[in-house]
């Protein structure tokens, strides 16, 4: 089962997080979300347990626990969804034809011209 953890302190390193979670069953893998420009943590992760029952003991126990003066919030990690064209970001023109969306160019066709 995949559980997000959300509200760690930016200082949290995966081991750390592992350990809380081993103390509930196998943990298979831990994961911390990072920036990709300054590789600083996001304050929130996911573990991967492979036992539900663990898994759910794991949640029961862990949400809302205190670590290093941030509350945590442990539940069932929800997929991801797919993201929609044209809806901003670096260099995203959005619609068609040069034309709505958001980002860098603003959905000019022509990006020599400002």
């Amino acid at each position: 089962m995949r559980i997000f953890v959300g509200g760690l302190p930016y200082s949290t390193e995966e081991g750390e997080v592992r350990e809380h979670f081993e103390k509930f069953g196998t943990v298979a893998s831990v994961k911390i979300i990072t920036d990709k420009m300054t590789g600083r943590s996001k304050g929130f992760g996911f573990v991967d347990m492979e036992n539900d029952e663990e898994a759910n003991k794991a949640m029961s126990e862990l949400n809302g626990l205190e670590l290093d003066g941030k509350k945590l919030t442990v539940n069932v990690a929800e997929e991801r969804k797919p993201r929609e064209a044209g809806s901003g970001g670096f260099n995203r023109g959005g619609g068609n034809r040069g034309g709505g969306g958001g980002g860098y160019n603003k959905g000019r066709s022509d990006n020599n011209r400002w």
